[in-house]
């Protein structure tokens, strides 16, 4: 599918993340094209019991409902494994005269006992289904749920939760009050934000994605604007090399050298260069000049001793991208060098020191990205700290942070979060644990850098990186170290290629 050109939706991707809000706006817009309410809640009760049956035999279940339509799927589930053979108890939070609507439409078709809610009805349950509260939760949970949920961790039940873990944020991810750990999530339509954002996503467990009758065609009218990452939203955008082509149209990108740690602009050099940037070249002070020059002899290796001399770099019309921070130094050059890089207009990615050492300057590199044309900043959660005050969730703070400073903002870490100045924003969702390592993410902002110097588009590009990033190292395995990183790219490009052809 090709990536979308609409910049301020995903509609039509396939990859959408709804919110609680767009996710009733889903509902209500099949409810309007004339699938009635109650046989939604049909199918997604009979869906998560698909799901269930798929993966486990007959076993004494327990069914906690809710008072709202949560509470209502579970109903649906309750009568149809009841129905299968499964020895079913339900328990209910609340009085069963209090239901309505298609809630109580489905409480009127389960004709077995209805138990109310609390610690005692755990006992001899081998399943628990989670019906209790939906996606929408905005208050802490307490109370007998908080202290039925936490008997649920404490005992290990096996647990499966209907749409969310009850306790999770649907929007954020975050937990309020107590959530029961489940092996497995059946949700409906399209996935939400808490199914990718921790610690949701971990509480999840195993993410099922059930088809209940809402048509895609409703999705233009909801304009999504968050995503999951995956190929299907930048792949079109993807830069595929010309016969016509030469080392300078395929892009020149140019990485700037520290005196110390120069394993960190090796390290995205070598990205920039597997990703397809023609040229790559490495700003290198002078006293560590033949250290650059003794890796890799396709690197361009330019000496400088001073700004100015770094500047007349940068002001190479063939010059397209450039790299400030991984390895430079918290120092006056890294930020003389960062500035200097906005100034030229080029396409910018500053990472790792080129952040830090504005942490007490952070109107100046605001300042200066405002009047730049593609710039990317990658700051983990301590460097975020340091330039932007936005409290709250991440993927909220994120979108705030790029709106701020006008640039694209990755926020990294294993639910890493990438959010574009006009609002869009993706969730990435396929970095492994073994990407904790040193120096990956010089490698990643190389990769960006790469992509960028090959004209593509700062947000796309960030994205395709970040998810090229982690899949180079899931396909490596254990042992991973950054410099494993850059050779497994060709491999995931002809898989992207081959993609793309059909």
């Amino acid at each position: 599918m090709c990536a979308n050109k609409t910049p301020q939706s995903f509609a039509g991707t396939g990859e959408e993340l709804l919110t609680v809000s767009e996710m009733y706006g889903a509902d209500a817009a099949a409810i309007s094209n004339g699938t009635s309410s109650d046989v939604l809640m049909e199918n997604a009760g009979r869906a998560v019991v698909k799901a269930i049956i798929n993966r486990w035999s007959a076993r004494p279940v327990l069914i906690l409902c809710g008072p709202g339509n949560n509470g209502g799927d579970g109903f649906v589930v309750a009568r149809i494994l009841a129905d299968a053979g499964w020895p079913v108890k339900l328990a209910l939070l609340g009085d069963v005269k209090s239901l309505t609507d298609d809630a109580a439409k489905m409480v009127a078709q389960w004709s077995g006992e209805i138990e109310g809610l609390d610690r005692s009805v755990l006992d001899g349950a081998e399943l628990v289904i989670d019906a209790l509260f939906g996606a929408g939760l905005s208050r802490a949970v307490d109370g007998v749920v908080a202290t039925v949920i936490e008997e649920i961790n404490r005992k290990a039940i096996l647990c499966v939760a209907v749409d969310v873990p009850s306790g999770v944020n649907g929007d954020t991810g975050q937990v309020l009050g107590a959530a029961a750990h489940c092996t497995l999530t059946v949700t409906f339509f399209r996935q939400k934000p808490a199914h990718l954002l921790y610690p949701g996503r971990e509480i999840c467990g195993e993410i099922v994605v059930a088809d209940i009758g809402i048509a895609d065609e409703i999705m233009p009218d909801i304009a999504p604007m968050t995503a999951h990452n995956a190929p299907s939203l930048w792949l079109s955008e993807l830069p595929k090399p010309s016969h016509l082509d030469h080392k300078y149209t395929r892009g020149y990108a140019l990485i700037a050298g520290g005196a110390e740690m120069t394993g960190a602009a090796r390290l995205s050099a070598r990205a920039a260069a597997r990703i397809g940037a023609g040229m790559v070249g490495i700003a290198a002070p002078e006293e560590v000049a033949a250290i650059y020059a003794n890796d890799d002899p396709s690197f361009l290796i330019h000496q400088f001793t001073d700004i100015s001399e770094f500047t007349i770099l940068l002001n190479d019309e063939r010059l397209s991208a450039a790299v400030i921070g991984p390895g430079t130094g918290v120092n006056q050059m890294t930020s003389e060098m960062a500035l200097a890089a906005l100034v030229s207009r080029k396409a910018v990615v500053l990472d790792a020191d080129a952040l830090t050492v504005f942490g007490d300057r952070r109107e100046k590199l605001y300042e200066a990205i405002r009047g730049s044309k593609h710039v990317v900043m990658t700051p983990h959660e301590g460097e975020f700290l340091r330039l932007f005050d936005f409290t709250g969730d991440k993927l909220n703070r994120c979108r705030a942070a790029a709106r701020k400073s006008g640039a694209v903002i990755l926020l990294k870490g294993p639910d890493t979060v990438i959010a574009a100045p006009d609002g869009r924003a993706v969730i990435n969702g396929n970095a492994p644990p073994t990407l904790a390592t040193a120096g990956a993410g010089d490698v990643l902002a190389g990769l960006i850098a790469g992509l960028m110097a090959q004209g593509m588009e700062a947000f796309y590009a960030t994205s395709a990186a970040c998810w090229i990033h982690g899949e180079a190292a899931s396909n490596f395995g254990p042992g991973l170290i950054a410099s494993d990183l850059p050779k497994c790219i060709p491999a995931i490009l002809k898989k992207l290629e081959r993609i793309s052809c059909t």
